[in-house]
């Protein structure tokens, strides 16, 4: 665990009531989730946003009931309004110090130089996918180079499926896609070669493996061509499935003392914290992708909802602390 960062003494002026009860870090739908219920809780909040969510590139998000279909920073910009509409502030800005102060609150340092106090602060700056450096895939991500059958499946279904292995997971998602198309084919690039085992089972539901490095995706017309192989083979596909490593962005969270842990599905690291996403630090929440990597809309948006309970009840028990002692 990263040793803790020393806390700096609190600003001379300004009491609770001049900070926020909360300060959310990252405007996505775990930010904005969170958000929309501490406002309906009546509690004081702030969001503040560098305004790059990870599914920009999308064109639409899909599974979120109600709002199926709809683009991802359309379904932001409606999150903003309902969050503004119970009182909450949106700022633009990218958070680059949380520091915590003698007197339990926060100060945050932004890059713009700007500075919030905050009572509590919940964490929801998602994560980064780590994939392959192979020329093609990272200007199609979110189009038609995929990773997630139930954000991406039904909009490819029955379509030409390459799914790119680079780990031991490879033959179980290329088993996992074939439920979307009869047509997938497993490049088996850097993964384990397949087991006996999995060798017959994808026989068995048709899918192809082929061996060998893929070296370049093709592009045509602003779409997937098909896979270059280090052999200079191209074989002709139009989606390419990636198996990418996720890492939560915990860096502003490392001084403070978090735990950072692998996710049991090895596939990507993730900050530990208890199911409200609390952190065992005092004051730090998390949600999103921070607290789960394998988290898509509708559970992100539902995680910043369940911290902001916790968050609220933190808040009233300090609350009533705080009003017997006055008296």
């Amino acid at each position: 665990m990263t040793t803790p960062q020393r806390a700096e003494p609190a600003p001379e002026s300004g009491d609770v009531g001049d900070c926020a009860d909360v300060v959310v870090v990252g405007g996505g739908l775990a930010g904005l989730g969170a958000a929309l219920t501490l406002g309906r809780a009546r509690r004081s909040v702030l969001v503040v946003d560098a305004g790059h969510p990870r599914n920009a590139p999308a064109a639409h998000s899909h599974g979120y009931l109600t709002r199926d279909g709809t683009p991802p920073l359309e379904l932001l910009r409606l999150g903003r309004q309902e969050v503004r509409g119970y009182g909450g502030r949106i700022v633009e800005g990218t958070v680059e110090i949380i520091m915590r102060l003698d007197d339990g609150r926060f100060r945050l340092t932004t890059r713009e130089g700007t500075c919030h106090l905050a009572r509590r602060v919940l964490v929801t700056t998602g994560l980064v996918d780590q994939y392959p450096h192979i020329p093609g895939l990272h200007e199609r991500w979110g189009r038609d180079v995929v990773h997630c059958p139930y954000c991406f499946g039904w909009e490819h279904r029955d379509r030409a499926l390459a799914v790119l292995g680079t780990g031991p997971g490879a033959a179980t998602q290329a088993l996992m896609w074939r439920q979307w198309s009869e047509d997938v084919v497993l490049f088996q690039h850097t993964a384990p070669e397949p087991t006996e085992e999995q060798l017959a089972r994808l026989a068995a539901r048709g899918v192809t493996v082929v061996p060998g490095e893929v070296e370049a995706i093709e592009v045509s017309e602003d779409r997937v061509a098909g896979v270059r192989l280090a052999s200079g083979e191209v074989q002709p596909r139009e989606v390419i499935v990636i198996g990418p490593r996720f890492e939560s962005r915990h860096e502003l969270l490392d001084p403070l003392g978090v735990k950072v842990v692998e996710h049991p599905l090895g596939i990507g690291r993730q900050v530990e914290a208890d199911p409200s996403g609390f952190t065992g630090v005092p004051g730090v929440w998390v949600a999103g992708n921070v607290l789960d990597v394998t988290a898509g809309v509708m559970q992100s948006a539902a995680s910043g909802v369940t911290a902001a309970a916790a968050l609220n009840a933190d808040l009233t028990a300090d609350d009533a602390e705080r009003a017997v002692l006055a008296r």
